[in-house]
């Protein structure tokens, strides 16, 4: 997991903090954009949706950019915008679902063996349920504090904390299965 640091997106340096008036949009996009895509692979789960999840995101922001970069900290309001466009999107989409009678041919899992841990983990987080999953990737992965969590997610810290607590518990439970799974060498 990534501590915060220079090109996660999470310390903006002094290019895009507050009272930085003059940072211009496309010079904000070609400094966070590999941040706001990873962090946008990490709650989406394929490449394709994250980069209209963050085409979506900037496109909401850019309309009031001059507004944004007024009020400071620019990433932390693109990463908001790109969060509730997540969840939006997950709602919106699970009420276009319709049920079918026969299910589509899927391809064969790979084998547990083939797998590095990287893709167990990515995997794992894939069936958490969104809420959760965001909790765990702002936390854990851009390194923010439960406090900058909760103002990106709209909640409370508190459900940051139990989102987290009980996200981290069914992680290690399919992790841990996954390890302990026959023909599994670690």
């Amino acid at each position: 997991m990534a501590s915060g640091g220079e090109g996660t997106g999470v310390t903006g340096g002094e290019d895009d903090g507050p009272g930085r008036a003059d940072l211009s949009f496309p010079d904000f996009v070609a400094r966070q954009q590999q941040a706001l895509l990873r962090l946008a692979f990490l709650l989406a789960g394929d490449r394709g949706h994250a980069e209209d999840l963050v085409q979506t995101a900037l496109m909401k922001t850019y309309r009031h950019w001059d507004r944004i970069v007024r009020r400071g900290e620019p990433s932390a309001y693109v990463r908001r915008a790109l969060v509730t466009t997540h969840t939006s999107w997950r709602r919106r989409a699970w009420h276009r679902e319709q049920p079918t009678g026969r299910l589509p041919d899927t391809p064969a899992a790979e084998p547990a063996d083939r797998l590095d841990a990287g893709e167990e983990l990515r995997r794992a987080l894939l069936d958490l349920p969104p809420r959760m999953r965001a909790t765990l990737v702002l936390r854990y992965h851009e390194d923010l504090s439960e406090l900058q969590t909760a103002q990106l997610m709209g909640c409370s810290e508190s459900t940051v904390n139990t989102q987290a607590a009980r996200g981290l518990a069914r992680l290690r439970s399919v992790l841990n299965g996954a390890a302990d799974s026959p023909g599994r060498s670690r």
